[in-house]
């Protein structure tokens, strides 16, 4: 679990970093010939490119997860995804190379991309394997907290340098430093992730198929191929129940930079403390929601989720507007609170879909490729409709649609929390051998 967690963190906070540097910063540095809110829409561009990269990552990682192992193919993107940050906090400006200096941007956001295709479900797979089915719900969800955690520590340091620097030494070299600072923190999470061991469902599940190969009763498909031929299904439903949680979040937590600076005429340290006061209760609650998933089921607690924030995304709009710090902090802490209900027990749900030599693929494509519809585009939109319409009704109904979404795909799932992950028989073309029956969990 730590081991995940850590390489989570770091993982996120480098994605997370691009996106708040993208709103408050990288308009100004490699968009300079544009006015303020087209600049901000060419920054998050750049921004939704890494989104893009997701699922060829997904694809990827995938693919060699379920054959070679998870702890490998995390190494990986790990290694990925600090260096492309690190040689962001080199890169030149537009003022020093010109336009080459937005492309090289957008290729190393590429790269983060991809990298974080590959990284959610192989540390969610980890834990989700290593720990006991009545409680899988609760330690799946802390690779989950990976996310606010990168969150906050990525809007920490930028807090930090806002408050203690002019904007004038921010813009010029202030901002580059939590991109350096990710070297470091990769090489912390790597000397951990190197000294964890593979996952025992994995190796079983690897040496049963060895053993039928050998006696002939088994081939093995292409993981993503089976996937999609087999679990098609599952795979839909994971995509829409990750759209109301997808798109609300960076709705909530990078938009709402742009919203509060830009429309609201909040100042940027207020936006940004709000942000990190909220990714701190987002951080504690996201393990108690998995805990009650473990308890009540997946469905109804992601459901709790979808619809808490259907409702409140009004509110969060209305408090915004409202150019109070207080009501900015409590705005996004209640929508990071419904966002965790949903976010939380994605990953024991997710993982209890597929089977053990195609569940990388399979949750892994679930997840990412919805990220393009989702995700990406969610500050893109965002903004825009501000733009056209300058009023936040539009970005409410946006949500509202999403959120109609998630309640569909939900509706058609089953409940999956006694699931057994050990269960193979999905991933075969061939009888499986009596002594390799999975024992289901009562």
């Amino acid at each position: 679990m730590t081991a995940s967690l850590i390489g989570t963190t770091i993982e996120w906070y480098d994605f997370f970093l691009y996106g708040a540097a993208a709103a408050l910063v990288f308009n100004k540095l490699f968009f300079p010939d544009s006015d303020p809110l087209v600049g901000t829409l060419l920054s998050f561009l750049t921004y939704a490119v890494g989104f893009a990269a997701r699922p060829l990552g997904a694809l990827v990682f995938g693919h060699y997860g379920d054959r070679l192992g998870r702890k490998k193919l995390l190494v990986y993107s790990l290694l990925m995804m600090g260096g492309a940050t690190f040689l962001i906090g080199l890169l030149p400006t537009h003022a020093t190379i010109g336009s080459a200096a937005p492309l090289l941007l957008t290729v190393l956001r590429l790269v983060q991309g991809f990298a974080l295709g590959g990284e959610w479900g192989g540390a969610v797979l980890l834990v989700a394997e290593h720990g006991d089915a009545g409680r899988r719900g609760f330690w799946a969800s802390w690779p989950q907290t990976g996310a606010p955690a990168g969150q906050l520590l990525a809007t920490g340091v930028l807090a930090m340098l806002t408050a203690t620097l002019s904007d004038t030494a921010f813009n010029s070299w202030g901002w580059r430093v939590p991109f350096l600072l990710s070297g470091v923190l990769v090489l912390v999470g790597l000397w951990i992730r190197l000294s964890v061991d593979e996952s025992p469902v994995f190796k079983a599940a690897l040496a049963a198929a060895e053993r039928r190969k050998t006696e002939q009763t088994l081939r093995e498909k292409p993981p993503v191929l089976a996937v999609l031929r087999d679990h098609w299904r599952d795979v839909l439903i994971a995509m829409g129940a990750r759209m109301a949680e997808n798109i609300s979040y960076y709705v909530v937590t990078a938009f709402v930079l742009v919203y509060a600076t830009e429309h609201a005429d909040t100042s940027k340290q207020a936006a940004l403390n709000s942000v990190l006061i909220a990714s701190a209760v987002h951080f504690v609650t996201i393990p108690l929601w998995g805990a009650l998933s473990d308890k009540i089921g997946r469905r109804p607690v992601y459901l709790i989720g979808a619809f808490g924030m259907g409702i409140w995304i009004y509110p969060f709009f209305a408090l915004a507007d409202r150019q109070s710090f207080g009501a900015i902090v409590t705005a996004v802490t209640v929508a990071l609170l419904f966002h965790g209900a949903m976010y939380a027990p994605q990953a024991a749900f997710f993982s209890e879909l597929f089977a053990t030599r195609m569940r990388y693929s399979g949750a892994s494509i679930g997840a990412q490729f919805s990220s393009v519809a989702a995700g990406a585009p969610a500050p893109l939109i965002a903004t825009a409709l501000l733009a056209k319409y300058g009023s936040a009704t539009p970005i409410v109904l946006y949500v509202m649609a999403a959120v109609l979404l998630t309640v569909i795909a939900l509706g058609c799932a089953k409940e999956t929390r006694h699931r057994d992950l050990a269960d193979t028989r999905a991933y075969e073309t061939g009888p499986a051998p009596a002594g390799d029956q999975p024992v289901h969990a009562p």
